[in-house]
Order: structure tokens, then C-alpha cells, then sequence
């Protein structure tokens, strides 16, 4: 049997059409297969569908917009209401005061716009020659070449040739480094690109005091700090932002996934004072970036929707809920010695593996049990339920996983 037609993102291009599972339908915090077997969906399918499947609100909400007009572009001297409405709602719960929302599909446009803005910002200040861009090792802004140079991923950095220039990666929680690079570099650095919990790349939540340090040497140096919030913004933390959580304010905060849980693609950047009084001082200045689909009227209408489904469900507030279930659930498996650790924040999980288990085989395991999770290399299986899931589901994950390890370990 021949590869399909379609080329699949991360996986092997020369695999077989048998190789693949077809989901076919989902519901609440459950998918189904072409071949009727339920999936406890133990990711949101890619860390984004926080309001569970299937909800009729957000379906609607397309359909009705679709209706009116399904897309229209924005650039220049076009807007709709949608657009406008959700970046309203979006800015009016973002921590930063005086925010704007520049509209994107997904978050690695998102991350790369907002590496453009910082760099616009220095150079409407007269300093274009201030250009470096510092990311951590281990972490994951997207595939785009800006956020990908940022990233501290190396296996997703191979054979794509030069990588963005001016880009400094530093340790993901060693304070020591990044003092030290702006002790030396400080007067070139741009922006410091933090995920406030590292996600893809093994689910990291900072150290101690680490994201309010970084706050402190961008204001000591005059840099600008971004928040890649594609994973925990929209109360995968139990609050709009990661940003909230931690207690720390960025200057541009990226976001995507959770915004409307999945249903359209739709990402965005969350715009600062700190940017916008650079972009907003020349009344004739242009800015000469975006998208296509920037601004798409579906897409933000079943944003809008998204929102009010998580405020009417009180959804964030069962977040403390899932973090102790996981933290009681995993903590199990590694005060067992079957996982190495278990670490993780609000509603998102991972377990790190023994040298001599493979997360690839657990996750094996796990499908053969109904529980889909995500394996990050062979060394992590990462876990992030859509919001709504309950308790008997959550216990599966936890069952199915230790025995998936017992097995994988033999």
C-alpha cells in the first residue's frame, strides 16, 4: 500500500495509509475512530480544543457568520465586526493596559510577527541597528523560520539551511546565562521570548522567580519581552493569560490554539504600550505586515463564541480541579518508580520517562487502552485535556498509563 495523497505534518512522509488513524467525530472530551472505538482525548488534540467537541454553540456561530459573509480581508481601509469584536473582548482581558490584538491563523504567524514588531519598534526609535532576538533552549515558537530560529528544538532546526540571523538561545531556567548576555549584549537585544511553561518541548513550568527576572533585565536594558502563550493562554493555567498566573507583565503576548479551541484557525498577538506608542507616534506611518486571513470574520466569530462558552461554563475554574488530579494521579506513577517525574502546571501534564522506556511504545500502550496523549521525543508523554473532561476519563488516563508503562518497561 502507497503513501495517501496528503502529506502529513511530523510524521514519516513514507508511511502507509494503514499507518495513520482516522478520527471521525468527537464529543465533549472524547473522539471516535472510523472503526467506532472511543479515544479519551488526552491532548485537546494538539493542546487547543479547551471547550471540549461538538459544541453546537461554536458550530452555529460559523454557520451564521458564514451567512453574512464567510471572509473578507482587512488590509488598508477594510474591517468587520467580528474582527473587531473579538480583538475587543480579547484586549479587554489581556494584562496589559491600553493593549491592541493584531490578528493571525495560527501561532507560528503569530510568533513571527511578533519578532517583526520588536524589531520595528527599535528601529521607528531610531535604533535599527538593535536587531538580537534571545530564545531558550528546549523551547517551541512554531515553524516558521523566525520563530524557528528562536526555538531551542535542534531536531526541527536540521536541513532547513540558515536560520534567522541575529538570534541568541540561552538555558530555559539558568538566570546566570541570560544576566550574563545582557550584561555583555544588552544594548542589542530587541526581545526575550519566554513560554511561560514550556509546552512542546516536554511541559516545563519556569523556576522560581525566572519569568519576573526576565521582566527585570528587559526594563534594566530597554528590551521588550514576549510571552508565547500559544499553549497556555485562554485558561489552560485557569486564567486568560499565563501571563496573570505567574504574576508578570510581558510587552507582546502570542496566543492561537485555545481561542477557539481549534474549531477555525485563528491566532494573534496581544500589542503592548510599549509597541504601539512607537507604531501610533507617525499619523502617515504604514504598517506593512499581516495576512491574508488576518482578521477573518468566520474564524474570529467562533472566537467570540469560544469565549463566551468558557465564561458561561465556568471552565477556568475547574482548572485547581485537573491540577490536582494530575499532580495526584502522575505523583502516583513516579512515587512507584514507573516515570521518572511528574511535572506540570494548571491543565497541562507531562511525565518524564526512565532512560530505558520509550515514550513512543507507552503511547502505543495507550492508544491500545483509548487514551490518546502525546509523546514528546522517546524521553516525555505530555498530557492537556480539553477543560470539560471529567473525572472517570481523567482516572483512564491514569490507569491506562501505568499499565502502558508496566508493559513498555517488560
Amino acid at each position: 500500500m502507497a503513501p495517501t495523497a496528503f502529506l502529513h505534518p511530523f510524521a514519516r512522509p513514507a508511511a502507509e495509509a494503514s499507518d495513520f488513524i482516522t478520527i471521525v467525530r468527537g464529543e465533549g472530551a472524547a473522539v471516535w475512530d472510523d472503526r467506532g472505538r472511543r479515544y479519551v482525548d488526552g491532548l485537546a488534540s494538539l493542546w487547543y480544543c479547551a471547550v471540549g467537541h461538538g459544541r453546537s454553540e461554536l458550530v452555529e456561530a460559523a454557520h451564521q457568520q458564514m451567512q453574512a459573509i464567510a471572509a473578507y480581508n482587512t488590509f488598508d481601509i477594510f474591517t468587520n465586526e467580528p474582527a473587531e469584536r473579538f480583538s475587543a473582548l480579547v484586549a479587554e482581558r489581556a494584562p496589559l493596559p491600553g493593549a491592541r490584538v493584531f490578528l493571525t491563523s495560527s501561532g507560528s504567524e503569530a510568533v513571527d510577527t511578533a519578532i517583526k514588531l520588536s524589531r520595528l519598534t527599535f528601529s521607528l526609535q531610531g535604533h535599527p541597528e538593535r536587531q538580537l532576538v534571545v530564545g531558550r533552549h528546549n523551547a517551541y515558537h512554531g515553524v516558521t523560520y523566525g520563530g524557528l530560529s528562536a526555538g531551542g528544538l535542534p531536531l526541527n532546526q536540521e536541513h532547513f539551511g540558515p536560520l534567522l540571523p541575529k538570534v541568541h538561545r540561552v538555558a530555559s531556567h539558568d538566570l546566570a546565562e541570560i544576566e550574563a548576555l545582557f550584561a555583555a549584549r544588552g544594548h542589542e537585544i530587541v526581545a526575550v521570548l519566554a513560554e511561560p511553561v514550556q509546552g512542546a518541548g516536554g511541559v516545563y513550568p519556569p523556576s522560581p522567580g525566572y519569568l519576573a527576572r526576565l521582566r527585570e533585565l528587559c526594563d534594566e536594558h530597554g528590551a521588550l519581552l514576549v510571552f508565547d502563550e500559544v499553549i497556555t493562554a485562554f485558561g489552560r493555567l485557569g486564567s486568560w493569560f499565563g501571563a496573570e498566573h505567574y504574576g508578570v507583565t510581558p510587552d507582546l503576548i502570542t496566543f492561537a490554539k485555545g481561542c477557539t479551541s481549534g474549531y477555525l484557525p485563528l491566532g494573534g498577538v496581544v500589542v503592548g504600550r510599549a509597541v504601539l506608542d512607537a507604531l501610533e507616534a507617525d499619523p502617515a506611518f504604514i504598517l506593512r505586515h499581516g495576512f491574508t486571513y488576518s482578521g477573518h470574520p468566520t474564524a474570529c466569530a467562533v472566537g467570540t463564541a469560544n469565549i463566551e462558552v468558557l465564561e458561561a461554563d465556568g471552565l477556568f475554574e475547574r482548572v485547581p480541579h485537573l491540577a490536582a488530579r494530575f499532580a495526584e494521579g502522575l505523583g502516583a506513577l513516579a512515587d512507584k518508580g514507573l516515570v521518572a517525574e511528574a511535572r506540570g502546571a494548571g491543565a497541562v501534564w507531562a511525565v518524564g520517562m526512565h532512560p530505558e522506556v520509550s515514550a513512543l511504545d507507552v503511547r502505543a500502550g495507550l492508544l491500545a487502552r483509548g487514551v490518546i496523549a502525546r509523546p514528546i521525543g522517546t524521553g516525555a508523554v505530555a498530557f492537556c485535556p480539553p477543560l470539560v473532561i471529567d473525572d472517570a476519563d481523567l482516572d483512564l488516563c491514569f490507569s491506562a498509563l501505568g499499565e502502558a508503562l508496566v508493559d513498555a518497561t517488560a
